[in-house]
């Protein structure tokens, strides 16, 4: 398996570029649907994690306020979810530890949410999740983003476990 690539978190993120508009392009198959930032990087500059406007373009509520983009690291994320990640690191964390990243998460994201907002609001924590596991991706996007998430400190270390020439670099 190839070393996870090398992040940089953006210190002061500003939306996205029509050349990171490109590259999630490229790397999600479509056009993506909400505005973003870019918060985390390769050192090359290519999008690693987008923080998501919390509502699309035309209104509907976007749950998942930090999204995994990097090819190679949702590769690694998802070789975890295949080996039963996801119910493991849900018996792995205390529900307390789960909630509280939950309500964290909701709370930063609904906070994004425009003034005077009177329409359908994003709901859940974690990629729209209300309890519980869901998804290792947007909680590993979540704590590349500078977030306490134990779930993505998790799934973190098994990664490393599952790639046996981790980067001297972390996150």
């Amino acid at each position: 398996m190839s070393p996870r690539p090398a992040t940089v978190r953006v210190p002061d993120p500003v939306p996205a570029t029509p050349a990171d508009v490109d590259a999630v392009l490229e790397r999600l198959g479509r056009s993506p649907q909400a505005d973003f930032e870019v918060v985390v990087r390769t050192p090359e500059g290519a999008p690693v994690v987008l923080r998501n406007a919390p509502l699309l373009r035309d209104g509907t509520p976007m749950p998942t306020r930090y999204w995994l983009v990097d090819p190679e690291l949702n590769r690694l994320v998802g070789a975890v979810e295949a080996e039963g990640g996801v119910r493991a690191a849900d018996a792995a964390i205390p529900p307390e530890a789960i909630a509280a990243t939950h309500a964290a998460y909701a709370a930063e994201r609904d906070a994004a949410l425009p003034p005077g907002h009177s329409g359908p609001r994003p709901s859940g924590g974690v990629g729209g999740t209300r309890r519980g596991v869901k998804c290792l991706h947007a909680h590993y996007a979540n704590l590349l983003a500078g977030a306490d998430d134990p779930v993505g400190a998790w799934t973190e270390v098994a990664i490393a476990a599952l790639d046996p020439h981790p980067s001297e670099e972390h996150p």
